[in-house]
């Protein structure tokens, strides 16, 4: 797989993890989260465990665990999991689901001594600082442990895509999500991976940081769709009225194509392997 450029993606007053309001909006509703959010392709989970440092039950820490839906998929292959996760109306949920959960954020979580042979973060680390946290993410990991953070980036079909782009101009037209169905979802994800790439090599404790990619897809039902629509970061603070206008202007536009869509998704993921000790 190919290792990702040092090409450093600028640093601004307004990156994500500076503005975790947004990252504990979450818990509002996280049944609704654990419900309709997607999970990671089977592929992916498959590969991070094989790339674990050596035989027996691959010890996994799973950064923003969320509600647990990739701590599950780690679990079902066979790994221990403990989740981290900075909202403890999360943490609860996942742990009624059997995962076990420490409340902190990752920067000032505490590994205790405990070593991983794998970090993974699905869909958080842009909440995480992108340098810290991979330092965070190498003290927890023994020698040739792998730190693996990755994102879905959705791509629904063009025309709906365009009609989604007309509701969220004509209803809040100052919003990222008024411009993010009007390119592809891959590109803003890359900027992400980016990002926590040079994090990775300032830290200086991996080997060089690879890029994976896994291609699938997901049909939506019109009310499959409304229903994790409000779990994302672009909804979880509007107003009860504005997400309702958003909510009809969607289902409408899902309505005349059928009732129903495929989303293109690819998952991106980030990995590099923490290097033997000297």
């Amino acid at each position: 797989m190919p290792t990702i450029p040092p090409e450093r993606a600028p640093l601004s007053d307004h990156e994500p993890h500076q503005h975790r309001v947004v990252a504990k909006s979450f818990g509002s509703d996280a049944e609704r989260y654990d419900r309709a959010r997607p999970s990671y392709p089977q592929a992916m989970v498959d590969r991070i465990v094989a790339a674990g440092p050596g035989p027996g039950v691959l010890e996994v820490l799973d950064v923003g665990c969320g509600t647990g839906i990739a701590a599950r998929q780690f679990e079902a292959a066979g790994c221990r999991v403990l989740g981290v996760d900075s909202d403890a109306r999360m943490a609860d949920l996942a742990r009624q689901r059997g995962l076990e959960v420490e409340v902190a954020a990752f920067e000032a979580w505490d590994p205790a001594g405990r070593e991983f042979d794998a970090v993974a973060s699905g869909q958080t680390w842009h909440w995480v600082d992108p340098v810290a946290g991979a330092a965070k993410a190498a003290q927890a990991l023994r020698p040739g442990g792998r730190l693996a953070v990755f994102w879905n980036a959705g791509q629904p079909p063009p025309e709906l895509a365009e009609s989604f782009a007309e509701v969220y101009r004509r209803v809040m037209p100052d919003s990222l999500a008024a411009r993010q169905w009007t390119m592809p979802a891959v590109d803003g994800y890359s900027v992400l991976c980016t990002r926590a790439a040079d994090g990775i090599r300032q830290v200086g404790t991996f080997g060089a940081p690879e890029q994976w990619r896994f291609d699938w897809e997901r049909s939506y039902t019109r009310a499959e769709w409304l229903d994790q629509l409000p779990t994302t970061g672009g909804h979880t603070q509007l107003p009860p009225a504005k997400l309702d206008e958003v909510l009809a202007g969607i289902g409408a536009a899902v309505d005349a194509v059928g009732g129903s869509f495929t989303m293109h998704y690819a998952t991106l993921a980030v990995t590099a392997a923490r290097s033997d000790d000297t």
